[in-house]
């Protein structure tokens, strides 16, 4: 479907709704397309979180400030 920027502008909830069942929408201006909204493709599964527990540690001077020599080299 193709709609100019004022009917979009118009009915923008109305058309995401349209994109949303799976229609692609065209939007063009003085006739020419210039965007397409389109369906996001839904993620294949949940992100898990701990799923990298054991794999890394954290140490224990991780928020400690960084030694002089290597701070010095951001400041040139």
């Amino acid at each position: 479907m193709e709609v100019n920027v004022h009917e979009a502008k118009t009915n923008f909830s109305k058309l995401l709704e349209r994109v949303a069942l799976g229609e692609e929408v065209v939007i063009a201006k003085a006739g020419k397309p210039v965007a397409r909204l389109v369906p996001l493709k839904q993620r294949g599964h949940k992100r898990v979180l701990g799923t990298a527990k054991g794999d890394f540690v954290v140490p224990d001077d991780f928020n400690s400030p960084l030694p002089k020599r290597v701070e010095s080299s951001f400041w040139k």
